[in-house]
């Protein structure tokens, strides 16, 4: 066992700079994403409670008129993507994009427009109809980010943390050997999250918990590989510097694999709860169209 664990440690110490996984802008972009819109909503808030202007006010109404054109151009991404002589405008990537950005924006002016208060009927309809669609939109972001690379994608980024960690079935040694109970876990948890569903209820516990099992084997493995990595400290007479980073580069390998586990065995229901999103975020547009319509024409008349 010793021989094993200095065998495996020396390939460890080899391959961490190569193989140690690195976490991809786009991915730390998108997890800004939600306390960035949250910080955004606080400070109009915060800028509404100044009562510097009332909603009827020139600037107050040019807060909400320049809202509504924002979330009017939310239209074009749809028609960008159906209509065809527009298909070839641009990279569908920059749409969704810009597509994101205005419909945090545009719902933030007119917010800003409102100054948090429901005025009148017609103004409380359009602004629970504008809420109701910025926050779809949050939810189908969520929902594209775990489908956008197909289930190919997600397999083959399992399939590179299983090389990465020699976990395949024609690897003779994996980097967690000299640690078997280890690989055990996560062989079982893998063979668990993969296996196929009887029915919608099995499919929705399984989807539920998942995340929750995952997060008790990478526990669970990061005790035992801490214990053997500690030992060969010991025997080896590493320094705390050399030990920790063992340690955070056995985690961090850990948690890829995991995750990429968890991406492939939920890829499905993502999609389908992506699918039935959609069918309920176009109505939603629709009636902030129409709400937000009715309260311009009223606002003017009245």
């Amino acid at each position: 066992m010793t021989e094993a664990l200095n065998t495996a440690v020396r390939a460890n110490a080899a391959t961490s700079q190569a193989v140690q996984p690195k976490r991809k802008p786009h991915i730390e972009r998108r997890r800004l994403m939600l306390p960035m819109t949250a910080l955004l909503v606080i400070g109009a808030w915060a800028i509404s409670k100044q009562k510097w202007y009332s909603p009827g006010s020139d600037f107050g109404y040019d807060l909400g008129l320049a809202g509504g054109i924002l979330m009017l151009t939310l239209l074009l991404y749809p028609l960008r993507k159906h209509v065809d002589f527009m298909k070839s405008w641009g990279a569908g990537k920059h749409w969704f994009r810009a597509h994101m950005i205005i419909g945090i924006t545009g719902p933030t002016l007119i917010l800003l427009h409102s100054q948090f208060h429901i005025g009148s009927l017609n103004a409380g309809v359009a602004l629970v109809c504008m809420l109701v669609v910025a926050g779809s939109g949050i939810v189908g972001r969520f929902f594209y980010t775990k489908i956008h690379n197909g289930l190919y994608g997600r397999r083959a980024s399992l399939q590179e943390r299983q090389a990465a960690l020699g976990i395949n079935s024609g690897d003779i040694k994996s980097k967690f050997h000299f640690a078997p109970e280890a690989e055990k876990l996560l062989k079982e948890f893998e063979t668990g999250a993969l296996a196929p569903l009887r029915n919608p209820l099995e499919e929705a516990i399984h989807f539920v918990t998942l995340g929750l099992r995952a997060r008790l084997v990478h526990w669970r493995t990061g005790r035992i590989l801490a214990k053997h990595l500690k030992k060969a400290a010991k025997q080896r007479h590493w320094s705390s510097a050399k030990l920790n980073e063992r340690l955070r580069y056995s985690k961090d390998m850990t948690q890829s694999y995991l995750d990429a586990i968890q991406n492939t065995a939920q890829f499905t229901t993502y999609e389908k709860l992506f699918s039935l999103w959609h069918v309920l975020h176009v109505p939603f547009v629709y009636m902030l169209v129409f709400s937000a319509i009715f309260h311009v024409i009223a606002v003017h008349m009245y």
